[in-house]
């Protein structure tokens, strides 16, 4: 597979593995987390978002919506976004751009093109390139020779994954990848699904053996009134304690709201529109808290 779905190509990315980075987003997951950062990386298919304050009220999406999803009224754009089977035609004609797309096929040559014009700032700040998603394991066929590609040119190679996904398959993802950032949103299996529409045994499962595999950061992103209680900081501390051999640290990335904007422009409701941030001290606390049991951790972004 040399094609795959990309929604973002982020250059000078400097928060997902060592250094100054590219990260190449691809779409699609099946995980459906509550707080999902990018919901535009959920399904596998390139869709439609809009920008509402670019909208001239020209008429020409709703002339060639062929399924009638889009109207006028008072020069105002409205989209019935249960009639709209992202067919794509409106964002051609669409002539300020306000409604744009999401998602499009790139080919593996393509994506190591643009990751390649920053190859110098990875060589001085011990950088490269991360597959991020949505899940790359979705598309592993393509993550697999992009990857292998990365490799040929002498790039560092990252993966973040969920780690949801048969473990033949992230088997062969880590053999072209240097570094391998896993994300443990709960260790408790019914809290984990209540979160994130699946189960954790898998993830687990998966997680004990890639550390024999590769270099292994965690991730746990920091949910208010989910995963955020002293209890469940330490039995991730227990946990991540008993992995043989141990992660290099565990990340903590405080929530954060900056996909609001993303979730209207998608027609989507946004479960944490009301949930505040952790407050950074108590991030800090959780900090302290896993340190206490020896080991490395770091707050993100």
């Amino acid at each position: 597979m040399n094609e795959g779905i990309v929604f973002n190509l982020q250059r000078w990315s400097i928060h997902d593995g060592p250094g100054i980075r590219t990260t190449v987003f691809v779409k699609g997951c099946p995980l459906r987390c509550k707080w999902c950062s990018n919901p535009e990386s959920m399904k596998l298919y390139p869709e439609i978002m809009v920008r509402d304050l670019k909208c001239i009220g020209c008429g020409k999406c709703v002339a060639v919506c062929p399924q009638q999803a889009i109207s006028l009224a008072d020069n105002k754009r409205m989209i019935d976004w249960a009639r709209c089977d992202h067919c794509l035609k409106c964002v051609d004609v669409c002539p300020p751009r306000s409604i744009v797309t999401s998602g499009e096929k790139k080919t593996v040559e393509e994506v190591i093109s643009v990751v390649m014009k920053d190859l110098n700032f990875y060589r001085r700040s011990k950088g490269g390139m991360t597959v991020s998603g949505g899940e790359a394991l979705f598309q592993w066929r393509f993550v697999l020779n992009l990857l292998k590609a990365a490799r040929k040119k002498g790039i560092h190679t990252a993966l973040d994954t969920t780690g949801y996904g048969e473990w033949e398959i992230l088997e062969q993802l880590l053999e072209y990848t240097s570094l391998l950032l896993y994300d443990v949103k709960h260790l408790d299996s019914e809290k984990h699904k209540e979160g994130t529409g699946v189960p954790n045994e898998l993830i687990l499962e998966n997680l004990g053996k890639a550390v024999k595999k590769s270099t292994v950061w965690i991730r746990r992103l920091i949910i208010p009134d989910y995963n955020d209680s002293d209890e469940d900081i330490i039995k991730l501390a227990k946990f991540v304690s008993t992995l043989n051999p141990q992660p290099v640290k565990i990340s903590l990335l405080p929530f954060h709201k900056f996909a609001g904007s993303k979730y209207i422009s998608m027609g989507k409701s946004y479960a944490y529109s009301d949930v505040a941030p952790i407050p950074e001290q108590r991030v800090v606390e959780l900090k302290q808290l896993i340190e206490s049991f020896g080991v490395k951790v770091d707050i993100g972004k």
